[in-house]
């Protein structure tokens, strides 16, 4: 929002929040059903053709902000250094607001425009009058306009709502209040309009026009270098017809300069040209990529957390996985989820790829994606393909110099690696330390139970974390309640010895009120608990809610402390700026500087407190309980 809002600054269909759509709906079905019933020579190709247009402008602003985010991430070519947070990705949210605008404008003018229904297919004379137009009055009265736009008048009303993004990524660039796009299409409509009146339109120069200005509005904010020197040194004109994204980006810092819309020749005659801008073209181009200080190497879930990516959809990936989308969004996207997925898990990605950087303190963090979905670990087939690409990836971080790197979720199964440790085994010179997690998981998961507590319910299948959980409390004087005698022994053997309990009476389902929750545990366990129990989860995943009248806490997460930087997306079913322990272990493990691996069969039970003690001296927040637990 601008900061003095001015007339015409909300989209006139903001309320309808993802029904916008809708409004296109019934102008798509009537030139679908005229295009099928009419005549073949009153058939209407353009009309028809509006909507497939549209929906290729989301692709490609899709194609931009992946790659852009991708790009980025790598930190190759990268002009701004600055980070990324909710409050942009929520203020850019609407980014598709102006291609339904235009959609709309587009059928009103097939219908109403003269020379605008059934275009010929291609017209080369209607191009020259196009491109002419767009090189002399859009180019030069767009940049009297964007001048005007940052008058202090206009500038408070209006254009300080794009302004607010220092750091630009490609949807950037079509993030403006209502009354600017007016403006915009007015301008952008001049080409093609004059063509229509003329009777020279066609429908390739009007989808070939359209995608050159998204194509150049989203290249010029994507904040990495794209254009080679090798352009400009070919055809040194070049540098007056077209801008690159760092010539923009300045504009974006520096607020006075470059102005020009996609040709920088009017800058360069009025004489706003940044003195900076052929210095940072060259800084950018030079930047090589980075290496981080911390990987934290995690995979898919459900298919849906395609979208809990970064690289995807930024307005998904910033709320947690399953609690965003109405179920008839996820319903008509199920066919892209599907092509996606197959994508991912194809030969194509046989190897780990960085999907999000961050910053916290000095240590520069990445996160990389395993492209493998949950039910492939479950496959012992897969197992092997999963290890190979799991090693690969850790050789080449200890290549890079990285210090950490963390095994998320399923990474750090037992039956699949020994929580880590063949890769140590396997490699014992490795400089990389390896990090599972699951001491942090279990200090976090401990230090969850309300204080007071004497008596808990252990339930759910047996792993390094429930045994290192079980040992501290049980250390501490917390009795610890079991049903199965299989689960006893496993954890006498692993050296729990006293206050563990092994009750075969249903009594003790109605008796603690804290019940740790592992894996294996569904509806019928669940629905034994008295009412108002506290279920805390030491799963990788999140229970189903199967209760209403108890309280579930959180998988072992918590928040990060707020010098983190470029947080703008939800790490799967988790708020905001919440993050899983088994991440943030690696994180501690690398600002505490601890020289040995954390990951194996064996675990350090008297441990866990002094990683719970690290994890909140760098800032780390616990999770509150529910209100009547606290």
């Amino acid at each position: 929002m601008a900061s003095t809002p001015g007339a015409l600054t909300e989209w006139p269909w903001s309320p309808l929040g993802s029904f916008k759509y809708l409004l296109v709906a019934p102008l798509v079905m009537a030139s679908m059903h005229s295009y099928v019933t009419v005549d073949d020579e009153e058939k209407d190709l353009g009309r028809l053709l509006i909507v497939v247009l549209m929906l290729w402008r989301i692709v490609h602003s899709q194609i931009w902000i992946s790659l852009s985010r991708q790009r980025t991430a790598r930190g190759k070519k990268k002009i701004v250094d600055k980070p990324i947070e909710f409050e942009q990705v929520d203020r850019e949210r609407s980014w598709d607001d102006q291609i339904i605008f235009n959609t709309l404008l587009m059928y009103l003018a097939n219908i109403k425009l003269p020379g605008s229904s059934r275009l010929p297919f291609w017209r080369p004379d209607g191009v020259i009058l196009m491109a002419l137009l767009h090189a002399g009055p859009v180019e030069f009265l767009y940049y009297w306009f964007h001048r005007a736009l940052h008058h202090h008048f206009l500038y408070s009303r209006y254009h300080s709502h794009h302004h607010s993004s220092i750091v630009t990524e490609p949807i950037t660039s079509v993030v403006h209040p209502f009354a600017e796009h007016i403006a915009y299409t007015l301008l952008f409509a001049i080409p093609m309009v004059t063509a229509s009146l003329c009777g020279i339109l066609s429908i390739v120069p009007v989808i070939a026009y359209i995608t050159y200005i998204d194509f150049m509005n989203n290249m010029g904010h994507c904040n990495f270098e794209f254009f080679p020197k090798r352009l400009f040194h070919l055809f040194p004109p070049l540098k007056f017809l077209c801008y690159t994204p760092s010539f923009h980006s300045l504009h974006h810092t520096q607020f006075r300069t470059n102005y020009s819309l996609f040709m920088p020749i009017y800058d360069y005659i009025y004489g706003t040209t940044d003195k900076w801008s052929e210095s940072l073209y060259e800084r950018s181009l030079e930047k090589e990529e980075e290496s981080p200080d911390v990987i934290h190497l995690t995979h898919l879930t459900t298919l849906d957390s395609i979208y809990q990516m970064r690289l995807g959809f930024p307005s998904l990936s910033s709320r947690p996985l399953w609690s965003r989308s109405p179920w008839y969004l996820a319903f008509f996207m199920w066919p892209f989820t599907l092509l996606c997925s197959f994508a991912l898990t194809s030969a194509l990605f046989s190897r780990t790829f960085v999907f999000e950087r961050n910053r916290l303190r000095n240590l520069t963090l990445h996160s990389h994606l395993l492209p493998k979905f949950t039910f492939h670990y479950k496959s012992q087939r897969h197992h092997e393909s999963i290890n190979n690409i799991i090693e690969a990836a850790i050789l080449e971080a200890d290549e890079k110099g990285v210090k950490v790197m963390s095994l998320g979720l399923m990474n750090t199964r037992e039956e699949l690696n020994g929580y880590g440790e063949i890769y140590v085994q396997k490699h014992p010179k490795l400089n990389i330390r390896l990090v599972d997690g699951n001491s942090m998981a279990a200090a976090v998961v401990v230090n969850s139970i309300p204080k007071g507590t004497m008596e808990v319910v252990f339930r759910g299948n047996f792993s390094k974390v429930a045994s290192a959980i079980v040992f501290a409390l049980c250390q501490k004087g917390v009795k610890v309640v079991v049903f199965r005698e299989e689960e006893h022994s496993k954890l006498i053997k692993s050296g729990v010895v006293k206050n563990l309990v092994l009750s075969t009476s249903n009594n003790y389902y109605n008796s603690p009120t804290v019940w740790l929750l592992g894996d294996g545990i569904g509806k019928e366990e669940q629905m034994k608990a008295k009412e108002g129990t506290l279920f805390i989860p030491f799963s990788y995943f999140p229970p189903n809610k199967q209760r209403k009248d108890c309280f579930y806490h959180s998988t072992p997460a918590m928040l990060v402390p707020k010098s983190a930087q470029n947080i703008d997306s939800c790490e799967n079913w988790l708020g905001r700026r919440v993050m899983s322990a088994w991440r943030i272990g690696g994180i501690v493990h690398a600002l505490e500087r601890w020289e040995e691996h954390d990951c194996g069969n064996t675990c350090n039970f008297f441990s866990l407190h002094t990683i719970w003690e690290a994890a909140r001296r760098h800032g780390f927040q616990p999770l509150l309980l529910p209100p009547s637990h606290l």
